[in-house]
């Protein structure tokens, strides 16, 4: 992206001048937080104004006795995470690279990590949000009221909405207590059926871990599965010992590692890597997850990195490419496989120009584009802002 005008505004009545004075000269505008996932959705086009909100970072309410903060969307996780706990509390969210990443621009992508399993997306977590539209009007949804956005459920739609609704410029979320202990086993060489099984087990035997992450090793086509339990540590060693008797009566032997290891491995999957893309199918589906995403992968991509939530059916896949038309070609079958049972695969990062033009980053469009594309029309009108970077180039 190229922009004629950066600003970094400090205050939010900043953030509405701008957008103000940018509809009126009817100018493309441009949204940036940490610059974490710049790669998700289509590449971003010229700009007149490009708006960064890392100085948009103070901590606006925080009622420690109620769980509860309000905070301003430059923040970056990391920060809010060391001041929340102060207080014995966290935001049970975990991304790959909070240093960095901003609240305004988790929520705009949606991004989530290993404890979705236990603890939802940011669509969960959010009680409320304000934003700041094309025309420069501050709206809220939730939480304290601005002005709300009558009709509209306005945290749920802005999250994951690429900053083509409004600038996201506070949110207000749910807190948890920082856990006692946190623990994680590790089961080696499961193939996919497996992971299947021991999923299923978990459920049924009502076993709640934190996080449940398997790294695939493209070699044996087996996992590493991990889980990771978190709370009081006579509740965990309870669910531990429950987690490692359940496997056992599959066949598999588990053993204690480092807490942080499967976070660890995470993070190097999400964040290396000249290609990285996600693939979510039905739960159920793993073992098609397994055939139609991380093996044909691992064949087209070297130093690859797979991990999967094998309990949301997701998987995240990063490598190198040497063979443009080879990877093309299998990203694509990739992506029917996923779609022909109700998943589907998105592209987060193609560092190569001309894959990003032979690869659409979303695939085929989802039921409800119409709707989304209601929405677009009803903030954004003149449709300047992130223009052409969002699902169906909204």
């Amino acid at each position: 992206m190229t922009a004629d005008t950066i600003a970094a505004p400090r205050e939010i009545a900043h953030v509405g001048e701008l957008l103000r004075d940018a509809a009126a000269r009817d100018w493309r505008v441009g949204i940036a937080g940490g610059g974490t996932e710049l790669g998700v959705g289509y590449p971003a086009g010229d700009v007149e104004l490009l708006i960064r909100t890392p100085l948009l970072d103070r901590i606006v309410d925080y009622s420690h006795a109620d769980l509860v903060v309000e905070v301003e969307a430059g923040t970056t996780l990391a920060a809010l995470q060391r001041v929340l706990a102060e207080n014995g509390q966290r935001l049970a969210l975990d991304p790959p690279d909070p240093e960095h990443a901003t609240i305004g621009g988790l929520l705009a992508t949606n991004t989530y990590g290993p404890r979705r399993a236990r603890f939802g997306s940011l669509r969960d977590l959010i009680v409320g949000i304000s934003l700041v539209r094309a025309d420069g009007e501050r709206v809220r949804g939730g939480g304290k009221v601005v002005k709300n956005v009558a009709g509209f459920d306005l945290p749920k739609i802005a999250v994951g909405s690429l900053g083509t609704l409004g600038l996201i410029v506070t949110a207000t979320f749910r807190l948890h207590p920082i856990p006692e202990v946190t623990r994680s086993l590790c089961v080696a060489s499961v193939p996919g059926a497996g992971v299947r099984d021991i999923v299923e087990r978990i459920v049924a035997a009502r076993i709640e871990p934190a996080a449940l992450l398997t790294h695939y090793d493209p070699q044996s086509h087996t996992h590493r599965f991990f889980a990771t339990f978190e709370g009081f540590a006579a509740g965990v060693a309870e669910q531990v010992e429950r987690f490692a008797s359940a496997v056992r009566g599959l066949g598999f032997a588990s053993e204690e590692t480092e807490a942080d290891a499967p976070f660890a491995i995470d993070r190097r999957a999400r964040t290396e890597g000249e290609a990285r893309v996600r693939a979510m199918v039905p739960p159920a589906a793993f073992e098609t997850l397994d055939r139609v995403v991380a093996r044909p992968f691992a064949e087209i991509a070297r130093r690859t990195q797979i991990v999967t939530y094998p309990s949301l059916g997701v998987a995240f896949a990063a490598g190198d490419v040497d063979d443009a038309d080879s990877f093309v070609a299998q990203v694509l079958a990739m992506r029917r496989g996923c779609e022909a049972i109700g998943g589907n695969l998105v592209t987060l990062a193609l560092d190569d120009a001309d894959l990003c033009a032979r690869i659409d980053p979303y695939g085929t469009l989802p039921p409800a584009f119409p709707l989304m594309r209601r929405l677009k029309d009803r903030f954004d009108p003149g449709r300047r802002l992130n223009r052409g970077r969002f699902v169906g180039k909204l």
